[in-house]
């Protein structure tokens, strides 16, 4: 699948700001499944400067400083990605138990393994405690295959938890959400890597998009999709296999990779410090356009 994505940002301030920093992660990152053309950015008002750079797990970051007085500041990234069908899992690959994935990852020496060590560790959206590892527990029984645990924790939570995007903010405790049994993905995302970091495991939290399909007869309304999150557990010796909580599957073509880290904090679309500003609003609109179809030629009659 091949497709124009386009994330707009927009804040109004009830005072005039005379100086901002800020950093973004809006530019999806290159996998071995995802390929992506040179994104272009505007950000208005013009800023002085803008330096793009890799951060520590390997994301597209942009810095951008503006220095004139503003009360808008808007930020809009257009990228064209494609998505391969094929990726590392699926539901039927063969993996190591999960007890044998905790022993490599508590002993083994290989700097892969090293790498994947600090996803174990509790991180500042994600605190594994001894609640989430009882959630779990019913998923991961002895010898199971870490895959099909995994799985089965995935499906859980897509059956047993409410999506409402009403219910949470980003700075909703992660109990609220588990003894709620309510959020969104990014809740969701949260949940299941606390649930296999309470158990051992190593587990990353994953920002992107997923196309939304409108109903039958029904057009696209530009706008209406939105950033997603989903998480990571590593194999140990092969890769990182991805679990989408919200949706009760592994991603496939329609999820497009942006940026990944311990959890929602190291993976912010925008943030930043400012001087001024007074109180602001912020609207977000993503688009997630798929190319059309190119049909074949008519054989000539």
């Amino acid at each position: 699948m091949k497709y124009t994505i386009t994330h707009r940002t927009l804040y109004r301030y009830s005072s005039g700001v005379a100086l901002c920093h800020n950093e973004a992660r809006l530019l999806p990152r290159e996998t071995p499944w995802q390929f992506c053309q040179p994104s272009r950015i505007e950000i208005r008002p013009r800023p002085a400067l803008s330096v793009e750079r890799w951060d520590f797990f390997g994301n597209r970051a942009l810095y951008f400083a503006i220095q004139d007085i503003h009360q808008r500041l808007v930020v809009t990234v257009a990228t064209e990605v494609e998505i391969l069908k094929s990726r590392p899992f699926n539901a039927s690959s063969p993996s190591p138990s999960w007890e044998q994935v905790i022993g490599v990852l508590q002993n083994a020496q290989d700097p892969d393994i090293i790498e994947a060590r600090q996803f174990v560790l509790d991180s500042p959206f994600v605190v594994a405690q001894a609640k989430f590892r009882q959630y779990a527990e019913p998923s991961f029984p002895p010898g199971r295959p870490l895959l099909e645990a995994v799985a089965d924790l995935n499906r859980r939570i897509n059956r047993e938890f409410t999506y409402d995007p009403h219910f949470t903010t980003v700075a909703t405790p992660l109990n609220k959400v588990l003894i709620e049994r309510r959020g969104v993905c990014q809740d969701f995302a949260h949940l299941a890597i606390a649930c296999l970091r309470a158990l051992g495991l190593a587990a990353r939290y994953v920002s992107g998009y997923l196309e939304t399909l409108p109903p039958p007869g029904q057009p696209r309304l530009v706008g209406a999709d939105a950033s997603h999150a989903w998480l990571a557990v590593y194999v140990p010796g092969a890769a990182w296999a991805e679990f989408d909580p919200t949706n009760g599957c592994m991603p496939g073509e329609k999820h497009v990779t942006l940026a990944w880290g311990r959890d929602y904090g190291d993976v912010a679309p925008l943030k930043g410090v400012m001087t001024g500003g007074g109180t602001h609003s912020l609207d977000v609109s993503v688009d997630v356009a798929p190319e059309p179809a190119v049909k074949p030629a008519a054989n000539p009659t």
